[in-house]
Formats: C-alpha cells, structure tokens, sequence
C-alpha cells in the first residue's frame, strides 16, 4: 500500500474540524479518510512546531550515536511507549526508531547518521559470482540492509540493490557476470528472407 501525500492546507482543515468540536474524531476519520494515529501526529506536531510541523521534511534528518542511543534505552526501559520516545527525541517516525531497536537487538552497533552520500552508495568493485552470492544471502538474512551489506563488503549500495533483486528474480543463475560471453551460442534459429 502506497502513503498519501498530504498538503499543509489539508492537515490545517482536518484539525479545524477536530478544533470547532462539529465532528467527532471517529467521524473525521470516516470524512477525510485519514488514520486517527495520523491525526494525533499532525497535532502534536502543529501544536509543537505551528504550521511549519504540518510541512513534509525534504531534509534528511541526522541523528548521533548518543542519540538513538538513549532513545533506545528509553523505550527498552518500559518507561516510555514508542510515541513518547519519537516524541521525546524528535525522531521523525515511529519505524526510525523501531529501525534502531531491531540494529540494537541484533547487537549491531549504532552508529552516527552520515552525511550526505556515503562512498559505499557510489563506488563500486568487480567482485566474484561466489562473492555477490554471499552478499546477496548476507543482506536477505539482515532484513535487506543493502546499506549494511554494502559497508560490509565495500561495495555499492545499488549493486547489492540489483543483485538482490536479480537473485529473487532468478537465483544464483541470475547473478553471474555475462558481460563479454558470445551472443551467438543463445541463439536457437535464424530466419532469412
């Protein structure tokens, strides 16, 4: 299922109608066909930040390692539900977070946001077929973290992208390199008229 897209204007005109007391939440949810959850956070988010929370972020958001540090702590303390922590911190959703506490979990370290395109995003290197098979299994086993297995094995995030896809689409077969090999020999028959 594809995310809405909400403008500003929308989001002001859904909480009005909450704001004036003319519908009940239950029917602002049937009208305007948006979650109650997705209501609450424009709220909270327009009574913290004003008209300026209601606008959608073009701007990756950086996090320290301290940071999703101590937001994890917070919600593995039971102290705090998902909603406060990503309140508390100013994450910007709830699956960042979750996102932190499965790495956490799994006992892979957090570490500080990077900045701007990592070199693992861009530059590639030749690697063998036996090679893109153990990074493709690695990174299915991992929950698809191309940006992991990327680091990993320092290569590019859209070539463990491709061969992951390639690997779904045809298995092993489909990941070896077929650059150079001579056409002729998948030809079956040739026709001339």
């Amino acid at each position: 299922m594809s995310k809405r897209s909400f403008t500003p204007n929308f989001k002001i005109e859904v909480l009005q109608a909450w704001e004036d007391g003319s519908f009940t939440l239950a029917e602002i949810v049937k009208k305007y066909k948006v979650s109650e959850p997705t209501i609450r956070k424009w709220k909270y988010s327009f009574d913290t930040f004003g008209s300026e929370g209601l606008k959608k972020s073009s701007t990756w958001k950086k996090y320290t390692k301290d940071i999703k540090l101590l937001a994890v702590s917070d919600y593995l303390s039971g102290k705090y539900s998902l909603l406060e922590v990503v309140r508390k911190y100013e994450i910007s959703s709830h699956s960042v977070l979750q996102k932190w506490i499965k790495k956490y979990n799994s006992h892979s370290e957090l570490k500080d946001t990077s900045q701007g395109r990592t070199s693992s995003m861009t530059k590639g290197r030749k690697t063998t077929w036996e090679e893109r098979i153990q990074i493709v299994l690695d990174c299915l086993g991992n929950g698809k973290d191309y940006q992991e297995a990327a680091n990993t094995y320092n290569v590019s995030y859209q070539q463990v992208y491709q061969w992951v896809k390639k690997y779904e689409d045809g298995g092993d077969e489909a990941l070896k390199d077929r650059r150079g090999e001579d056409d002729t020999k998948y030809v079956t028959s040739w026709s001339v008229y």
